[in-house]
């Protein structure tokens, strides 16, 4: 039986050193897929920007720099808070965003209890998982 975590949250676009602005953010965690956390960043009225992020590179952002490529994670402090930064990159553009710590490590205990860390493929349905490959190519 397959189960959803989520979470809604503010997360911050970095504008410059000294300017950042509010994002409304979604995320969620979905046991069918159980690498994946995918987020929804709400950039305007009905616009949304979507990513889809390892459940444990985001894991381990809270604790040391991870990623490569078109996204970067790492923990910092901003406002005298624990924040987690997290660099995407496409070809539309770059943006740097800050999470707040707190709430991305309770939604991640949250996903742990889901689905434990290092017991992911035993959720996967690889007959499905095929079928949908297959049909994309």
């Amino acid at each position: 039986m397959n189960s959803t975590v989520t979470c809604e949250l503010h997360v911050r676009l970095v504008v410059s050193s000294e300017s950042s602005l509010p994002i409304p953010a979604s995320l969620r965690y979905d046991t069918a897929d159980p690498y994946a956390v995918q987020a929804a960043f709400h950039t305007g009225d009905e616009d949304t920007v979507d990513w889809v992020f390892a459940r444990e590179s985001l894991a381990e952002g809270l604790h040391r720099p991870t990623g490569i490529g078109d996204v970067q994670i790492w923990p910092s402090r901003s406002h005298g808070m624990d924040v987690v930064c997290i660099a995407l990159a496409s070809e539309e553009g770059e943006a740097l965003l800050h999470a707040p710590a707190k709430v991305l490590e309770s939604f991640l205990r949250r996903t742990d209890a889901a689905v434990p860390p290092g017991t992911e493929g035993g959720h996967l349905n690889l007959d499905l998982e095929l079928s949908r490959f297959l049909a994309e190519s």
